[in-house]
């Protein structure tokens, strides 16, 4: 069952029927969709990935997906799940253009990053960006991810496969104390 996750400024938890308009409306957005699985999608596709959710992914607890929220509105979706393609979790997460260069990517790359380590035991994320999405690259980078390896893609274009190791208890208390 996906968890309530809370930052400064958002609330992750689970969807709500009532989110559908508000996920369709982001997913249709293709300045989030270009980055997003394949890229944009028919609408009635990402209704359907929407009700999928809910028919496969809440009902069989297959792995966490939230809706991003702040002051109420669903302003983003994220995830975590175990995936072939990294061999380990991978983090998934996509704001509304309205909240980019906000830091709330931070927020929530952070706060299911630290769900992936406390609570579901992992001892490293994985994320994948294309290699054009330099904002994403530039975000997970300053958080601490490393870039382990490349795909070429079939339409040429490359992604990259970025990795963050949890910390050990040492290693945390030397930075707490540097800080």
């Amino acid at each position: 069952m996906t968890s309530t996750l809370r930052t400064a400024r958002l609330l992750l938890d689970p969807y709500t029927p009532e989110d559908e308009e508000s996920f369709v409306a982001l997913f249709q957005d293709p300045r989030v969709s270009r980055w997003m699985g394949e890229g944009p999608a028919p609408e009635a596709a990402d209704r359907a990935l929407f009700g999928r959710i809910f028919s496969k992914v809440y009902a069989q607890d297959l792995f966490d997906v939230w809706a991003v929220r702040r002051g109420g509105l669903l302003i983003g979706h994220a995830e975590v799940k175990r995936t072939d393609t990294v061999g380990g979790y991978e983090i998934v997460y996509a704001l509304a253009p309205a909240a980019w260069g906000t830091g709330l990517g931070t927020e929530v790359a952070e706060a299911i990053i630290a769900h992936a380590f406390d609570t579901l035991g992992q001892t490293e994320v994985h994320a994948t960006v294309a290699s054009e999405n330099t904002a994403s690259l530039t975000l997970l980078g300053r958080i601490g991810f490393e870039r382990v390896r490349d795909i070429e893609e079939d339409d040429g274009s490359t992604t990259q496969v970025l990795t963050r190791r949890r910390l050990s208890a040492a290693d945390e208390s030397l930075l707490s104390a540097m800080a």
